[in-house]
């Protein structure tokens, strides 16, 4: 991945043209509703605004070559993770934090360097990537030991080990897959279908829902909005098959299944998180959609799934 790759890569011409297309249907079509329909669309437009900057900030950072993806990824987790600590309470624990944010950062370094033995196929160091929960986790427990303190360390050391493990380190594989032979393929898919499927989702659930999904953990989703995200789902990995040309039928459904149910578990996986400790968005950065957690959080499952998928049935680098 290259900014002089991009300039000549089919697939993410591909993207950029599918990308500036919905946007600009989404806009006619939101425009069509206030001027035509005099329908109050505020809301929609400030959702529609934050869709802009998203997708504009994503193309350049992925044209921009797999450093600057890996480090937009790593960046992501960062600003994720801070919302998590803040909204939990775990963010006074420097401690805890600290720890947190240094294995953030060494997963984004295990997905920058190479193995410096030479012992892997290209870019990546995938044996310190997939050795980075067991080792944070041996961090988390050691700080405790240090402090000499008991009270109140396992609500805190829980806390951290989900912030990195949710945030950090499966949300980090979507920072490794740019290291894959067919990096524009996998990154540009995998972050478009989930969230095409999330607005998919928003608006089955709009015109057709009536029975919620899960009503404790998430009010406003419904069987219908999660049944019409999984429809869209199974018919993009057909409908993009540019993306990944050599993928067989068994893996077209394999992605299928992997972006319409574990996009969805990534959300909801979250909104326990927010439910039990009283909120409804982690934060307010992204008007219209909450914090940067609020909308990376489909791409949890996703991502990892997709890329042992993958790695599964072809040599990722």
């Amino acid at each position: 991945m290259s900014p002089k790759i991009a300039l000549h890569d089919p697939v993410f011409h591909a993207y950029f043209w599918i990308v500036l297309i919905s946007l600009a249907v989404g806009g006619a079509t939101l425009g069509f509703l206030r001027v035509v329909l005099k329908k109050d669309t505020a809301l929609m437009f400030r959702t529609y605004w934050s869709w802009l900057a998203i997708a504009g900030l994503g193309l350049v950072f992925v044209f921009a070559g797999r450093i600057t993806t890996i480090a937009g990824v790593t960046l992501l987790a960062i600003y994720a993770f801070k919302e998590f600590s803040r909204a939990s309470g775990l963010y006074r624990d420097w401690w805890m934090t600290g720890a947190v944010y240094v294995g953030i950062v060494t997963v984004g370094i295990a997905s920058l360097v190479s193995n410096p033995r030479g012992e892997e196929p290209g870019n990546g160091w995938y044996g310190l990537f997939v050795a980075m929960p067991a080792l944070e986790i041996a961090l988390i427990l050691l700080i405790p030991i240090l402090r000499n303190r008991t009270r109140g360390e396992l609500q805190r050391i829980s806390l951290a080990i989900v912030g990195f493990v949710c945030i950090g380190w499966m949300f980090g594989h979507l920072g490794f897959l740019a290291n894959a032979i067919n990096a524009y393929g996998f990154v540009c898919y995998i972050i478009f279908a989930t969230a095409l499927c999330d607005v998919a989702a928003f608006t089955f659930g709009k015109i057709f829902g009536r029975h919620p999904l899960r009503s404790e953990i998430s009010p406003n989703k419904t069987w219908e909005g999660a049944l019409g995200a999984f429809g869209v789902a199974m018919i993009l990995p057909w409908l993009l098959r540019f993306s990944f040309p050599f993928f067989g039928a068994w893996q077209l459904i394999l992605t299928g299944l992997i972006v319409g149910i574990g996009g969805q578990l990534g959300d909801l996986s979250i909104s326990v998180i927010k439910r039990d400790i009283g909120t409804k968005d982690m934060a307010a950065t992204i008007p219209g959609h909450g914090g940067i957690l609020d909308r990376i959080d489909s791409l949890i499952y996703a991502a990892p799934l997709f890329m042992l998928m993958v790695e599964y049935y072809y040599p990722l680098r």
